[in-house]
Order: structure tokens, then C-alpha cells, then sequence
């Protein structure tokens, strides 16, 4: 007997599209499938027509879905979730043109306070470092400078939680570059760290403000008045900053945690609020 004359039997089928074919047969089977139309008409009297739309629903979908790109696969990996680390993925202050704009500024003042050999401190890597999450912040979040907003509104997290796991998305990149300027700037010592305490200050105030100003409004206020505070206390004759001591980095630890403090007061104004985008009914609670 030929191959030609040979077909799969309808018992055979009807177990193969029941899914209880065994190796080896089903090999036979399948193999035998992709040669022989007629069989292939005879396997679709025996499987149901909605379950093989619903096959091909998920096929396309498969097809259809992006690839997630190399922070959103490295995210996973460390063991975010795969729904939180597409949000983090997606967040404007991880792409690539934030982040050169962060490593070119960060080069700037590096050479900047490599050139002030007769300042004590690295004023202009200590004055600019902390803007810089400030920065990220104000576009991590809002209908009018998120472009994945939408996405980012519908998904089953508190806006509050997005917001804090964005910005520590922000917080840690712009932490890890300026810690590779630091080191770019060994003569200055251990004072080239000064720029830590006040970035995890102005973060959170910022944050906590944002309720009451907006996602853009309350980081720049925030950063004009970091900007304000260095000038009224760096002295023009050495130029230096009690804000860089021991006493001005306690001050400002200090201001981190009430900064904190208050950020947990009103985390429950995120999910309401007229500035951030209204996502639900103020009576509607998301799901963590």
C-alpha cells in the first residue's frame, strides 16, 4: 500500500483531537497531517469550531505581544513581576534619552569641579546631582508627560505604589550614575558623597508634595528651593556649604524621614487627586 492510500483512521483522529494520542502514534499522526488535506478535513468534523477560534485568538495574541526589551527582561529576572517590571520598563525616566541627558549633565559638573581646584567641595557635582531624580520624577507620572499613562492608570496597583516604584526605579539609576562621578572626583574625599542625603530629601518631599502641586509643579518647586538653600549657605570666599558637613547632612537626613513621614500621611491622595488623573471613583479602592 502506498502512502497515498493510507489515512489516518476516525477513532485515531477523534483521539487525536481530543488530546489523547500517545508518542509514538501521535508523531505518526501529526506528520502524516501535514501531507494529507484530506485528513486535515476529516480531523475538523471531530474539534470543536469555537475551540479552534480560541487557538488561533491566542496564536495572534502571542504573535501580537511585545518582546520585552532589556530592562523589562533584566526586571524579571531579578524577580519583579512581569505586569510591574512592563510598568517600570515603560517609565520615561529609564530611556535612553533620560539617561544620556543624566550622564551628560553628570560629566558636565564632574569636569566642572575638576577645574575648581581651590574649592574644598564639588559644589557644582554637589549642587546637581540631587536635581536630577527630581527630574525623573516629574516625568515618571501624569496624563501630560507619560506617554504609557493610560497603560499605567488601568493597571491593578495603587497609584501610590506605581509612583513609589517608579521613582525608586529613577532613584536608584540616577544614584548609580552619579556614584560613577563620584568616583571621577577621588581629591575631594569622602565630602563628594554630600549629594546623597539631600537626593533621597528632595525625592521625597517632592513626592509628598505632589498630591497638593501636581507630578511637574511640585519637583521644580522643590528643586528651586534646593537651589535657593545651597546659594544662601555656600560662602563666597571658600565655597563652602554647611550643608555639606556633618551637622548640614544630619539636618538634611533628618529632613528625608519627616519628608517620609509626611509622603505616608497622604499616600491615600494619589489615588483621588485632580493634579495626577483621576483613575477611579474616589469611593473605588484598587487592589494591591
Amino acid at each position: 500500500m502506498s502512502a497515498d492510500d493510507w489515512h489516518v483512521a476516525d477513532d485515531d483522529l477523534r483521539a487525536y483531537a481530543d488530546g489523547a494520542a500517545r508518542p509514538p502514534w501521535r508523531w505518526s499522526t501529526e506528520a502524516h497531517l501535514g501531507t494529507c488535506p484530506r485528513c486535515r478535513q476529516r480531523l475538523a468534523q471531530h474539534v470543536d469550531p469555537a475551540a479552534v477560534r480560541a487557538g488561533w485568538a491566542r496564536l495572534d495574541a502571542e504573535l501580537d505581544a511585545p518582546r520585552p526589551g532589556p530592562v523589562e527582561a533584566l526586571l524579571v529576572r531579578l524577580g519583579v513581576a512581569a505586569h510591574t517590571a512592563r510598568l517600570l520598563a515603560c517609565t520615561p525616566g529609564l530611556r535612553r534619552s533620560w539617561l544620556a541627558a543624566v550622564g551628560f549633565a553628570l560629566a558636565v559638573t564632574t569636569g566642572a569641579a575638576h577645574l575648581g581646584r581651590s574649592m574644598t567641595v564639588p559644589i557644582p557635582l554637589l549642587a546637581i546631582a540631587p536635581l536630577l531624580p527630581l527630574i525623573g520624577v516629574a516625568i515618571s507620572f501624569g496624563p501630560r508627560v507619560d506617554p504609557s499613562y493610560e497603560l499605567a492608570v488601568v493597571a491593578p496597583l495603587h497609584t501610590f505604589r506605581l509612583l513609589l516604584l517608579r521613582c525608586a526605579a529613577v532613584l536608584s539609576t540616577t544614584t548609580a550614575l552619579t556614584g560613577v562621578a563620584s568616583i571621577a572626583v577621588p581629591a575631594y574625599g569622602a565630602v563628594v558623597l554630600g549629594w546623597l542625603a539631600p537626593s533621597l530629601a528632595l525625592t521625597l518631599l517632592s513626592l509628598a508634595l505632589m498630591p497638593r502641586f501636581g507630578p511637574v509643579a511640585a519637583p521644580l518647586a522643590v528643586g528651586f528651593g534646593w537651589l535657593a538653600l545651597l546659594g544662601a549657605t555656600v560662602q563666597r570666599t571658600t565655597g563652602e556649604s554647611v550643608l555639606f558637613t556633618a551637622p548640614g547632612q544630619a539636618g538634611l537626613a533628618a529632613g528625608a524621614a519627616a519628608a517620609a513621614m509626611a509622603l505616608w500621611k497622604v499616600r491615600a491622595a494619589f489615588d483621588t487627586t485632580h493634579h495626577l488623573g483621576r483613575v477611579a471613583d474616589p469611593g473605588t479602592r484598587r487592589t494591591m
